[in-house]
C-alpha cells in the first residue's frame, strides 16, 4: 500500500461535477440495465422451484411466457417511469453524496482513521465508512423504489390507481421496510465503496482520482461483488416485504420465519447468482462510469 495515502489526503471535487458524473452514470444505467434488474426481482420474488425453462420463463416473462421475443423483452420495462426517477436519484445520491460524507469525515476525522487502521487501511476504511453513512439515508428515496418493484413483480396491486390515487392512499405506508432496507444498504454500501477503496490502494494509488479506466473497472469489479455478497440476504427480504399487496403487507420477521420453514436457509441467497452474472455487470458499470466521469467533469467544469 501506498505509504502517502493519509485519510485527510483526498482529491475534492466540484459539487456541478459530482452532479454530471453521477447523474450520467444513472441515466446510462438505466437505459442499458432496466430489464437485467426486473428480471433478478422477479427471481427473487419467486417463492417456488424453478425445475425446468418453462418455469423459468413463466417467472420472469409471467403472462407474457409464450409471447413472441419481442413481447417478451417489451415485458421486462413495467415501471421505468418509477425506475427512471428512482434510479437517477439514487445514483446521484449515492455516488454524488458519498464524497459530501467522506470530505467530512477526511476534514474532522481523518487522523482518527489513519491512528485506528494505517494510512492507506484507514483511507480506504474511511471511503467506506462515508459510503455506508449515505447508504442508510438512502431510505429517503424508498417510496420511488418500492413503487418500481411492485410494477416489476406484483402489477396488479396498483388496479388501475395513478401514482398520486396511489400517494394519498398509502401515505407512510410507501416506507414499510425502511429499517430492513437501511440494515441492507449500511453493510451493502460499505462493502461498495470499500471494496473499491481497498482495491485502488492494492493498486499503490495514493490519489484515486488519477485511476485509470482499467483501475476504475477492477476497483468497481471488487466493490460491486462484495456489496452483491454481503448484502444479499437482507435484499430478499427487502424485495419481499415491499412486492406484496399494499392491503396485505407482512413483516420482515414473519417473512424469515416462512423462509426459514418452507424454503430453508438457502432461500435467503435466492437471485444472488443472477445477480452476480446480471445486476453485477449494472453495478460495475454505473459505479465505474461514475467513478471515472466524476473525475473527468472535475477538471472542466
Amino acid at each position: 500500500m501506498s505509504p502517502t495515502a493519509a485519510s485527510s489526503d483526498v482529491k475534492k471535487e466540484s459539487a456541478t461535477a459530482r452532479l454530471l458524473g453521477s447523474g450520467s452514470a444513472g441515466i446510462a444505467e438505466l437505459m442499458i440495465f432496466h430489464p437485467v434488474d426486473t428480471t433478478a426481482k422477479r427471481l427473487m420474488s419467486n417463492q417456488t422451484r424453478i425445475a425446468d425453462a418453462a418455469t423459468f420463463k413463466k417467472v420472469v416473462f409471467k403472462e407474457h411466457a409464450n409471447a413472441t421475443i419481442g413481447r417478451k423483452f417489451t415485458s421486462l420495462f413495467p415501471g421505468l417511469g418509477y425506475a427512471a426517477g428512482y434510479k437517477v436519484l439514487q445514483r446521484i445520491y449515492k455516488y454524488g453524496g458519498q464524497p459530501f460524507a467522506r470530505d467530512y469525515l477526511a476534514q474532522h476525522h481523518g487522523a482518527d482513521f489513519d491512528k485506528a487502521f494505517g494510512k492507506g487501511t484507514g483511507k480506504a476504511i474511511m471511503h467506506a465508512t462515508a459510503g455506508s453513512l449515505i447508504g442508510i439515508g438512502e431510505i429517503v428515496l424508498l417510496p420511488l423504489d418500492v413503487l418500481k418493484i411492485k410494477r416489476q413483480t406484483n402489477p396488479e396491486a396498483f388496479r388501475g390507481r395513478g401514482l398520486f390515487k396511489i400517494i394519498a392512499d398509502e401515505g407512510m405506508g410507501l416506507y414499510r421496510g425502511a429499517g430492513w432496507t437501511a440494515a441492507r444498504n449500511a453493510p451493502g454500501s460499505f462493502a461498495l465503496f470499500g471494496g473499491s477503496a481497498f482495491a485502488k490502494e492494492w493498486m499503490q494509488l495514493s490519489d484515486y482520482n488519477k485511476a485509470t479506466w482499467g483501475q476504475n473497472f477492477v476497483a468497481s469489479v471488487a466493490g460491486a461483488s462484495a456489496s452483491l455478497v454481503v448484502s444479499a440476504p437482507l435484499d430478499v427480504i427487502k424485495t419481499r416485504i415491499q412486492n406484496r399487496n399494499f392491503e396485505n403487507p407482512e413483516s420482515g420477521m414473519k417473512i424469515i420465519s416462512k423462509m426459514m420453514k418452507n424454503e430453508g436457509p438457502t432461500s435467503f441467497f435466492k437471485g444472488l447468482t443472477p445477480k452476480l452474472l446480471m445486476t453485477g455487470p449494472k453495478l460495475v458499470f454505473s459505479f465505474w462510469l461514475a467513478q471515472t466521469l466524476i473525475p473527468a467533469f472535475g477538471q472542466v467544469v
